[in-house]
């Protein structure tokens, strides 16, 4: 996904949220402003906000020297998320189709998201996920591909949202690796969140290498680009896997609650919604 006009103050409100977040020094966070707005003059439309995203968060901790801001945020969401576990288990145990359940449960954790929205509602977007028709819905076409697949490229988001994956995981009963960040960026997942949602049980943890907040191939580690390439099944959860994968032409379901009217537009949506979008062919 190209970036929009739209996309430039959002930037700035991330650098600014992010700055709060890793120092209460007023100098710091001004300073964090004035470079990511120097930053912005250079920022063309062809890249992905990913891209911008992963420059900025560099910028915030280089200046504030924290490198990871949320990391207590993180862990507070992952055992939040861990105390609603067995109640979801059972929801799926007690479905008539216990996959599109557990890929409802997955979407639902997508919210837990501190670079698009900073206030939610876990147990209501759990509901909400039961009660809201899904915008997309490429089911039949995600069962058919999940039947053939030897096993399942994992691309995970946000931390705390890993225990949502891990059920959806279990549920597929295949072999998966799950991908996560490679350095702290906002509160996306890395390889001790995923831990602490319980994901090495039920899947082999593969760090992508990159500290930009979605998977920009160019900037991933070579050994998750030759896992990538030969993946005959992909699941992309999260916005930024989103923006940074949606041109891509490989067999990639993405998993997502629309957070963003840039994304809605991008996706011929509507902020809220939620999808099951097999938006590549191959």
């Amino acid at each position: 996904m190209k970036t929009y006009l739209e996309c430039f103050p959002c930037f700035l409100n991330q650098a600014l949220r992010a700055g709060r977040i890793a120092t209460d020094d007023e100098r710091k966070i001004k300073r964090i402003l004035d470079e990511v707005g120097m930053m912005l003059k250079d920022i063309p439309f062809e890249t992905t906000p990913p891209e911008s995203g992963m420059l900025i968060y560099r910028k915030v901790s280089e200046i504030t020297g924290n490198l990871d801001p949320y990391k207590e945020i993180k862990e507070e969401s992952t055992e939040k998320c861990l105390s609603l576990y067995p109640s979801l288990k059972n929801l799926v145990e007690k479905s008539n189709d216990k996959l599109l359940t557990a890929i409802r449960i997955a979407i639902a954790g997508n919210v837990i998201d501190f670079g698009a929205k900073r206030e939610f509602d876990i147990e209501e977007e759990i509901e909400a996920a039961f009660t809201r028709d899904f915008a997309v819905c490429d089911y039949v076409e995600f069962k058919d591909r999940l039947d053939g697949a030897d096993e399942i490229l994992y691309i995970g988001d946000n931390a705390g949202e890993c225990v949502f994956d891990r059920i959806l995981i279990e549920t597929m009963k295949k072999p998966v690796i799950y991908v996560v960040r490679g350095v702290p960026v906002i509160n996306d997942a890395t390889y001790e969140d995923a831990v602490q949602a319980g994901i090495d049980k039920v899947a082999t943890i593969l760090s992508s290498g990159t500290d930009a907040p979605g998977t920009i191939l160019n900037t991933c580690s070579e050994e998750f680009k030759k896992i990538y390439k030969s993946a005959e099944f992909i699941i992309s959860k999260g916005q930024g896997n989103y923006e940074a994968l949606s041109n891509e032409k490989r067999p990639i379901f993405f998993l997502l609650k629309v957070k963003c009217h840039v994304i809605a537009n991008d996706m011929g949506l509507t902020e809220g919604d939620i999808v099951l979008q097999s938006i590549t062919k191959w």
